[in-house]
């Protein structure tokens, strides 16, 4: 495989892709976008994803990325508010969307190819164009490329929830070159990525998220070889680091939590020699998890953490989660973090607080269209995302949850990531998802659901016979719930806003 994308028995090799892009800009150019205007995209990892992304950024445009998990009005939210004058979008997408597309939306399709169509069992039906539809392709053959100099660069806007409400555009103003490279240099140093012939990157994380958005597009700009993985299998993408030497990977620790539940003699056989430099965020990553990763892969697993809205700030290395089980890391050079309390008051080492953050290199943002919303998360040239944890006496950053999840019960702060921790541990838990539930007399109670390693059968009373020999009394989960398989995203991240919102409707609370 030569620099370029694979993709199921598909591959594009960076060269033609560029030349579709530089086409693809002047249709868009031709259709009326310009700087500072929005370009959606609803796509899964494709080729087409690479070339609407490299096309925005050469008319001076935003690209918006949207989750293809959101139903028609969400997804019309986003297209409205960010005032989209393209959509492109795969065709199996279309019907559950278009009712919410606004009026006056260019809508591109792309047909699904059949490796996405059959890791999402799509019909072949709804893999190709509808009649009447306007083909990405023939738009495409249709561009000149642009004339002059290239336009500043928008980059993504990326659509985040943050701590509450409707999700918010990350706007940033246009970059300079210069400061594009510092930026590209510093991504790059964290997450291992070179020009390099031996460079094999493995993609499967969503790229409507912003960090493999960014992970994704660094890689095509160095120009390195790269794998689509069309869906997140365990053994599928042990398959595919075997069959590729894969070197490079972004990943989430629901991942490894997946592929550590693979029997023993299936990860035995499959080579994963090749691995050099594993990055993997977004969530915190149970130490024990980490541990047993490490055992089997070796010291290439780094970790970060950041937020769209700032890149990354902290980073760890693989000795530091071995001498720190838990850390994320220190803080990287020219980025800062503040752990504060209620007032907004400094905390010491150790002490547990909400956690303010900027990074090194990106410019300064607002939320497209909500300029209060900005100013309520900044703290003098710092903001929040709502995360909570602390710094410990040499530096070192530790994740405790995000504070719209830590459960307040009873006046005690209790931090769901640490209860989940424990419950993954459990050979009988493939998976879990930990929240606060309404309770009259403590004001939230904990709630489990447990999702089964398949043929086992565990029940409450053996949920909280473990939680108990691992967990203070007030931690373990007083309400458990089962179920064969619980909802995700495409990462497999549990979607914990659907298990929990019929508690609370139910007992007539926002939450």
């Amino acid at each position: 495989m030569g620099p370029g994308i694979q993709s199921g028995a598909q591959f594009r090799g960076w060269a033609e892709i560029a030349q579709r892009a530089a086409r693809a800009a002047g249709a868009l150019h031709a259709a009326g976008v310009g700087e500072d205007d929005s370009v959606a995209l609803m796509l899964r990892n494709d080729f087409a994803t690479f070339e609407t992304n490299m096309a925005a950024a050469q008319t001076g445009a935003y690209a918006v990325p949207v989750n293809w998990h959101f139903t028609a009005e969400e997804a019309g939210y986003i297209l409205a508010d960010c005032g989209a004058k393209v959509l492109v979008v795969h065709s199996d997408l279309l019907a559950a969307i278009r009712a919410g597309i606004p009026a006056g939306v260019r809508v591109l399709v792309v047909p699904t190819p059949p490796e996405i169509g059959e890791a999402y069992g799509v019909p072949e039906s709804a893999r190709t164009v509808p009649a009447g539809a306007e083909l990405w392709d023939d738009f495409v053959a249709a561009g000149t490329p642009l004339a002059g100099p290239p336009k500043p660069s928008r980059g993504s806007m990326i659509y985040t929830s943050g701590t509450t409400g409707r999700p918010k555009g990350v706007r940033r103003r246009p970059s300079s070159p210069e400061q594009q490279q510092a930026l590209a240099q510093s991504a790059a140093s964290f997450w291992g990525l070179a020009p390099d012939p031996a460079t094999v990157v493995l993609m499967n994380g969503p790229m409507y998220h912003s960090a493999p958005a960014a992970y994704g597009m660094l890689a095509a700009r160095l120009g390195v070889s790269m794998v689509l993985q069309a869906r997140f299998e365990a053994e599928d993408m042990l398959r595919l680091i075997a069959r590729h030497r894969v070197s490079h990977m972004h990943i989430v620790p629901t991942m490894f939590v997946r592929l550590l539940r693979l029997p023993e003699e299936v990860r035995g056989r499959h080579d994963v020699s090749s691995l050099r430099f594993i990055t993997h965020g977004a969530a915190p990553c149970p130490p024990e998890i980490k541990r047993r990763m490490l055992d089997w892969w070796g010291p290439v697993i780094h970790e970060y953490y950041g937020a769209t809205e700032s890149g990354v700030v902290v980073w760890g290395k693989p000795e530091d989660a071995r001498a720190r089980p838990g850390t994320v890391g220190r803080v990287v050079a020219g980025a800062a973090l503040r752990v504060v309390d209620e007032q907004g008051r400094p905390l010491p080492p150790g002490g547990i607080g909400e956690i303010f953050i900027r990074g090194p290199h990106l410019g300064d943002f607002t939320y497209h269209n909500d300029d209060a919303k900005r100013r309520d998360v900044g703290l003098e040239d710092l903001v929040t995302v709502g995360d909570v944890g602390f710094v410990d006496a040499e530096g070192y950053v530790f994740l405790c949850d995000r504070k719209r999840d830590m459960i307040i019960s009873g006046g005690v702060n209790i931090y769901p990531a640490e209860i989940e921790a424990a419950l993954i541990a459990m050979p009988e838990v493939r998976d879990c998802a930990v929240f606060g539930i309404p309770d009259e007399e403590f004001g939230e109670q904990i709630c489990a659901w447990i999702e089964p390693q398949p043929g086992t059968t565990p029940d409450a009373t053996s949920v909280h016979a473990w939680a108990s020999e691992r967990l203070a009394r007030y931690k373990v989960p007083r309400v458990v719930e089962f179920a064969a398989s619980l909802p995700r995203e495409d990462s497999g991240k549990i979607f914990k806003r659907k298990l929990r919102a019929p508690y609370w409707e139910k007992a007539g609370r926002a939450i």
